[in-house]
């Protein structure tokens, strides 16, 4: 005889042990069969779980497109626009502001189709926006001389030259070939060798991969007292979302902080993820808001005021929702439920749904909810991990709640480092010390265009054109 499961069944004891109570020999049997079902939960319940760590493995493993959501829908629905009534507004590019070129297109002097002679009815016009493949050299014939005063050497400079070199440096990259090659590169995440190929087959331009690099490096160096002051502005802010993540300098792991304000970003690559390598984004005494993921070391910032991501804790308990037992899945249910109900009233809060007594007032109950879903010891050891946790992050959870305005996640700076992760998984990181110095100064001027609204190109040309030190208008304050 099996029990539930296919175990075997012990045989009868009732057969062999006469000695034995009837009454207590089938309580005996009743457990060996409760407990062979138990056995054969759990066989089930690891089984599962090994089947979902295998899957998460492969998964960590595979770098799957952006718009990857897992498997595929059976009957997924026709791609396209839909016929009919449900095609939606009919749009087409719209007739551009200048004409460069124009063309005549004559009628044929017989019909293509039985020879017969073709008279004139009307004229159409049709538009075609086109790239025209075509590098442009330059050649500056500079006149050179001496003072008669003090007899020191000059020479004279055009305002589309970039650099005073006449010698070695005489043939050189335009500015704007090298500002696209710098969005091509930092702001894009294509390779070197990639946006050479890029140059090549866009505009017949021949440049080498160490060509590219090292004109990069030049740019850096007219760049870099922008980046000092978009560095000093994000010391100065009053409110700062970090991140970072991991970076690789000479095949050596390194760390690539960012900060978000909400006028600038600052990248900055660095040895290590410690509190030592945040204070060279943030300053030793900041003492502004900081929104991050609840890493330990942003913490030692103890002038600054915390806000841990609540999007990190919403994952983590739909992670173990969906990996946990039904007796244990009850804890972050709750978790989940009331980071929820922080953010629902936060909303409602921006809507002018309640005041700001009944903001205030609401925010109390929820951390009082909070106390009390801490309160007792969990037998589930994810649970108490997480409980841990939460504990630890309590005071730093609804800080949004209590100075309206904040954010409540730290998705700013995961956007802003996101460009970096998959620059990251395409070509590596830099091999030098100095190609990461160039990474982080042009990535931060490239990003804090965006993020301003300002024409990065129009403003590298402007660098690269300078005869003399320029700090861009990105910096609050400046020209």
């Amino acid at each position: 005889m099996r029990v539930a499961g296919g175990q075997p069944r012990p045989k009868d004891l009732s057969k062999t042990i006469d000695f034995v109570p009837k009454r207590e020999l089938d309580q005996a049997q009743e457990e060996v069969e409760r407990l062979y079902k138990e056995n054969d939960r759990l066989k089930r319940e690891v089984e599962r779980l090994r089947k979902q760590l295998d899957a998460a493995l492969r998964a960590a493993k595979r770098q799957a497109a952006p718009f990857s959501r897992g498997e595929p829908k059976a009957s997924p629905e026709r791609p396209g626009r839909k016929p009919g009534s449900r095609y939606g507004r009919h749009a087409c590019r719209p007739i551009p502001s200048r004409v460069d070129e124009q063309i005549r297109v004559p009628l044929p002097e017989c019909c293509p189709d039985c020879g017969g002679k073709v008279k004139f009815d009307s004229q159409q016009t049709q538009y075609q926006e086109e790239i025209v493949r075509q590098t442009i050299v330059r050649r500056f014939d500079i006149e050179v001389g001496a003072c008669r005063d003090c007899g020191r050497r000059v020479q004279g400079r055009h305002p589309l030259q970039t650099s005073d070199a006449v010698r070695v440096g005489n043939v050189q990259l335009g500015p704007e070939a090298l500002t696209l090659a710098a969005i091509f590169n930092k702001q894009m995440g294509l390779s070197l060798g990639h946006t050479q190929q890029a140059l090549r087959y866009g505009f017949g331009l021949q440049v080498s991969r160490a060509g590219l690099c090292r004109a990069l490096a030049r740019l850096a160096d007219r760049a870099e007292p922008t980046y000092a002051g978009l560095g000093e502005t994000t010391r100065q802010s009053l409110v700062n979302r970090v991140d970072e993540t991991g970076w690789k300098v000479g095949g050596v792991l390194r760390w690539m902080h960012v900060a978000v304000s909400d006028r600038v970003t600052v990248y900055a690559i660095l040895p290590g993820r410690g509190y030592q390598q945040s204070v060279v984004l943030l300053g030793e005494d900041y003492a502004g808001f900081l929104v991050h993921d609840g890493w330990v070391p942003y913490y030692r910032f103890t002038l600054a005021f915390h806000q841990s991501c609540l999007s990190h804790l919403l994952e983590r308990s739909k992670k173990m929702i969906e990996s946990g037992s039904p007796e244990a899945v009850a804890f972050p249910l709750a978790v989940r439920n009331l980071l929820q109900v922080s953010l629902k009233l936060r909303d409602r809060y921006e809507q002018g749904e309640i005041s700001e007594h009944g903001l205030r007032t609401a925010t109390g109950r929820l951390d009082a909810k909070l106390d009390r879903l801490l309160e007792p010891a969990h037998p589930d050891p994810a649970n108490q991990r997480l409980a841990n946790h939460l504990r630890h992050e309590q005071p730093f959870l609804f800080s949004f709640l209590y100075c309206p305005g904040l954010d409540a996640t730290n998705h700013a700076a995961e956007q802003a480092i996101r460009g970096m992760v998959i620059a990251r998984k395409v070509w590596g990181g830099n091999r030098t010390w100095e190609g990461a110095r160039t990474q982080q100064i042009l990535v931060s001027v490239l990003r804090t265009c965006w993020q301003q609204g300002k024409d990065a190109f129009a403003r590298c040309v402007k660098l690269m054109r300078a005869p003399r030190t320029v700090i861009l208008d990105l910096v609050p304050g400046s020209g």
